[in-house]
């Protein structure tokens, strides 16, 4: 499998092993520039350790990988000055007010502070944080410091957003206030890769690549993965290629 010119991100028979474990055996897509790309799997699949080599935080054992047209491994720093990426965990000082975690991330990424200043007034109104701006983190919901999460992710208008599970352990309302913001993100043209094991975020994706002890084992778009399994869901579209459903694989 050889990279496109036309992709914004490529993996090509990725490896990552820890010792005598292969966390990722073999792993190959690419996801189209302003697509949502979702790749779904239970928990301990590969889908952190995969976005981990995309944002150049892990090197992989073999295989290769280009994000917005760079290496990652033989040009990490370009890769990282074209993407966003909030983790599963979040990395908020709890400290720090909203919009002070807010500011710090724009110096970090050399925004000059008129511009700053603009684009967290924007973020934290479209987020609907913005009477909640000078409260510390420590002080907010768990919903509340996810938006957050994300605003820092996107503050520096990356080309590519990487979401790690973004919506892991939210309420339902939280869930959807989430998703509305990364709807507006796609309206504008970014290219989002997303991890999940929720059904109902992966049936939002323009495509999903399902994944499972390291090994993407379906592409495409969710109705066609369904309709080539003659299954209803994609989760039992797991079930079928797998014998296990994604939701039962959650606690091995």
């Amino acid at each position: 499998m050889a990279f496109a010119d036309s992709a914004a991100i490529e993996a090509v028979e990725l490896v990552k092993q820890f010792g005598s474990l292969t966390a990722v055996g073999g792993v190959s897509f690419a996801v189209q520039p302003g697509e949502l790309f979702g790749l779904l799997g239970p928990n301990g699949s590969g889908k952190t350790t995969t976005i981990h080599m995309l944002c150049t935080l892990l090197r992989p054992t073999t295989g290769t990988a280009r994000v917005n047209s760079c290496d990652v491994v033989a040009q990490p720093l370009q890769v990282r000055r074209a993407i966003g990426l909030v983790f599963q965990e979040t990395t908020l000082d709890r400290d720090l007010t909203a919009y002070e975690n807010l500011l710090f991330t724009a110096y970090l990424h050399h925004i000059p502070r008129a511009d700053a200043q603009e684009r967290i007034l924007e973020l934290l109104k479209v987020m609907e944080l913005a009477d909640r701006r000078n409260e510390l983190v420590r002080k907010l919901s768990g919903g509340l410091k996810r938006r957050l999460d994300i605003a820092q992710g996107v503050l520096h208008r990356p080309k590519i957003l990487f979401l790690d599970e973004p919506t892991i352990g939210l309420d339902p309302r939280s869930r959807a206030a989430v998703w509305g913001f990364i709807g507006r993100l796609r309206q504008g043209g970014m290219t989002i890769l997303h991890t999940t094991h929720y059904l109902e975020e992966a049936e939002r994706s323009d495509r999903v690549g399902i994944i499972d002890r390291g090994k993407l084992i379906a592409l495409g778009p969710p109705v066609e993965l369904k309709k080539a399994s003659n299954r209803p869901s994609l989760n039992e579209v797991f079930l079928h290629l797998t014998g296990r459903k994604i939701q039962e694989s959650q606690t091995e």
